[in-house]
């Protein structure tokens, strides 16, 4: 993911740094040294722990206010928080990693804590969340019981489950978003 993010900023600056000029006088915000420094920066990783205990001590030392200012390990952060991780605790981006299993989708491969998943979010200035990705779950039975009752969802992704039913391998993946 970082070197992908990496990749399309320095294509981007190469071949259509007109376009990010024109599209940062519209938007007043300097993309090219946005893109830049992106570019020239090493992306840090904290678990999902960690940022819920930076998120309730910026709040508990009144350094800010958020709408949701519940901060509580097991919520799902909200933009507000992702852009306080990435723009004022590592004054860039930012991986988290290790989510709570109950926020995130079933597919993902929980970690050996049971609690957590084996993914993370790629977190960066000015816009939030721009990557999501993790581990997979394989393993039939863990899937029909993760999704229990759901039987709109079992017949919805049939196939999806008829894969891991028959055999397959590990897999992971990751996917990139721009609004």
């Amino acid at each position: 993911g970082e070197n992908l993010i990496k990749y399309i900023g320095a294509k981007l600056l190469k071949e259509a740094k007109g376009e990010i000029k024109f599209l940062s006088e519209k938007n007043e915000v300097d993309l090219v040294d946005r893109i830049d420094t992106t570019n020239k920066t090493s992306f840090k990783r904290i678990s999902y722990t960690k940022a819920i205990e930076i998120l309730e001590k910026a709040v508990k030392d009144k350094k800010v206010t958020f709408e949701e200012s519940n901060i509580k390990w097991g919520m799902d952060l909200g933009t507000e928080h992702e852009r306080y991780l990435s723009e004022v605790h590592s004054k860039g981006p930012i991986y988290v990693f290790d989510y709570p299993a109950e926020i995130k989708a079933f597919y993902m491969l929980l970690n050996k804590d049971e609690k957590t998943v084996s993914g993370f979010d790629l977190l960066v200035p000015g816009i939030g969340e721009l990557i999501g990705g993790s581990a997979r779950e394989n393993d039939y039975e863990k899937l029909i019981k993760k999704v229990g009752d759901n039987k709109e969802l079992l017949e919805e992704l049939k196939w999806y489950f008829d894969l891991r039913r028959f055999g397959m391998a590990a897999s992971a993946g990751y996917g990139l978003g721009f609004e």
